[in-house]
């Protein structure tokens, strides 16, 4: 698992392309979402909850 981070990370580094260096700034209206994203199970789980109390924990 160590080997394949520290090759992603290398690949990640050593690529000095336009496209690479321009997404950051390209994608930065979608940071709000992004923050918001990992939240998302944790809500799919509580809606769980919520629905079994509707129809009383059959």
């Amino acid at each position: 698992m160590l080997v394949l981070l520290d090759i992603y990370l290398g690949n990640n580094f050593q690529s000095n392309n336009v496209f690479f260096a321009k997404s950051p700034e390209a994608y930065a209206i979608f940071d709000p979402i992004v923050d918001v994203m990992p939240v998302i199970p944790v809500l799919f789980l509580l809606l769980a909850f919520v629905w079994q109390a509707a129809v009383s924990f059959r």
